[in-house]
């Protein structure tokens, strides 16, 4: 019996895009940047046509064999929609990623009450007193797939009259000294030659909590290993929800010159809801710059978590899309399946190694990048999903062989770099990546 495998081509032909460097949003000399692809006129193909093309499962292929992606497009798709393959599995997959509320709920009241527990316990701590909640990650956003096990959770400390300093020339990691250092200063003991240590401030947040859990008597809570140039600590509670917990610096100022050209929303949001945001606060994670075969400890790294969460929360060009019956589109939808695939795959080669630099995180950027090429609802049309979906796996393909993603913030500031994933790594995901797509994703049903 012949299956079926899961390949648009046929559908939506398209002329390549046109590679140019782009001037004043090259992350590099040699940037390269993809245009929306146009449609070309074709026939639907009969039936007998289809399956010859879908006879055997393809090979994974090469390295070098990634094809040049064809962004979706702002004109209506002539295709008939049940004949995308894989659309019906796609479906079923997300039904299988959709959480109770009742799931959901039982495990954010456990995590509640353990940060709880802490957020009283650091405010009695000098250099600690003003630290508050900030609410950010998946669970927030409303995009988090998988059983309700993990969170991520952020600590803000609003620091006034500081002045930055950038380290190298990427824009994301900066040296923190304050404009005036009275005595009185809580933050004072954080201090190393006039800079605010990320790593003596990490140190004695993570020390803090290290004691107090020990307090919390109705619960089972441990501290997991430090990991190497991680801003976060991580707990498990009662030996299943694993809980990320970050301290951040609120900066109350205008953003830095280097977030100039990013969130690029003028014509996916507007001009107005970007002017918004950045009137908003930027954050600072104490996590280190990486130099050479070590990390810079004394830096800290911006942050727009919760300018993320904005925008998935009011994703829609629409300022109704997604609230009623009748607007709706398929964006988060191709962000929980391109989380779930890249967090299938690491699952499946956890032991190589080949994949543990990769998170959600170059998923997410990689597909705001998409929404900013495609901004139009009727781009997302549900009914598409297959499609949509496709172009999401493509965009990011390019990425990978392309090695370019740059930070949708901080445009100089450049994902895959060769310093912070190696070449083979993404020539392995990519690898991985095109299998799954050429053969209906079989690691969907794994694990």
């Amino acid at each position: 019996k012949h299956k079926k495998i899961s390949q648009v081509w046929w559908q939506v032909p398209v002329i390549p895009a046109t590679q140019e460097a782009e001037a004043g949003e090259s992350l590099e000399p040699g940037r390269w940047r993809l245009q929306r692809a146009k449609i070309a006129p074709f026939e639907t193909p009969s039936r007998k046509q289809q399956q010859k093309r879908y006879l055997k499962p393809r090979p994974p292929p090469g390295p070098r064999d990634v094809p040049s992606p064809g962004l979706p497009v702002s004109v209506p798709i002539l295709v008939q929609r049940d004949a995308v393959p894989g659309a019906r599995k796609l479906r079923a997959v997300l039904e299988k990623l959709r959480l109770s509320h009742q799931d959901i709920s039982k495990a954010a009241k456990v995590v509640n009450g353990v940060v709880g527990h802490l957020l009283h316990r650091l405010k009695c701590e000098s250099g600690f007193g003003g630290v508050e909640r900030l609410h950010t990650g998946s669970y927030y956003e409303h995009v988090k797939i998988s059983a309700p096990n993990e969170f991520d959770v952020m600590f803000k400390l609003e620091v006034p009259r500081i002045q930055l300093e950038e380290y190298s020339d990427t824009g994301a990691y900066y040296l923190v000294k304050f404009k005036r250092n009275p005595k009185e200063n809580p933050l004072s003991q954080f201090l190393e030659d006039e800079i605010l240590s990320a790593s003596k401030m990490l140190s004695k947040f993570r020390k803090i909590i290290k004691e107090e859990i020990n307090n919390i008597k109705d619960t089972d809570v441990i501290m997991k290993r430090k990991r190497r140039g991680s801003p976060a600590v991580t707990l498990l509670i009662n030996k299943e929800i694993s809980v990320d917990i970050t301290l951040a610096l609120e900066l109350k100022t205008s953003w830095p010159a280097s977030t100039k050209e990013g969130l690029a929303i003028k014509n996916w949001l507007s001009a107005k809801v970007r002017q918004q945001l950045r009137l908003k606060p930027f954050y600072l994670v104490p996590k280190h710059a990486k130099e050479g075969n070590g990390f810079q400890e004394e830096t800290w790294r911006l942050s727009f978590s919760h300018i993320e969460k904005e925008i998935l929360s009011n994703h829609g060009k629409s300022k109704t899309c997604c609230e009623n019956k009748e607007m709706k589109c398929c964006r988060k939808d191709c962000l929980k399946l391109m989380k779930y695939l890249l967090e299938q795959l690491k699952e499946k080669f956890k032991d190589k190694k080949h994949l543990d630099k990769f998170s959600s995180y170059h998923v997410k950027t990689a597909f705001f990048h998409l929404c900013t090429e495609n901004p139009q609802d009727s781009q997302w049309d549900p009914k598409d999903l297959g499609l949509c979906f496709d172009n999401c796996v493509t965009y990011f393909l390019e990425c990978l062989r392309t090695e370019q993603l740059k930070n949708y913030f901080i445009p100089g500031f450049n994902l895959f770099s060769s310093n912070l994933i190696d070449k083979t790594s993404k020539e392995f995901l990519s690898k991985q990546i095109e299998y799954e797509r050429n053969n209906e994703f079989p690691v969907f049903g794994e694990f």
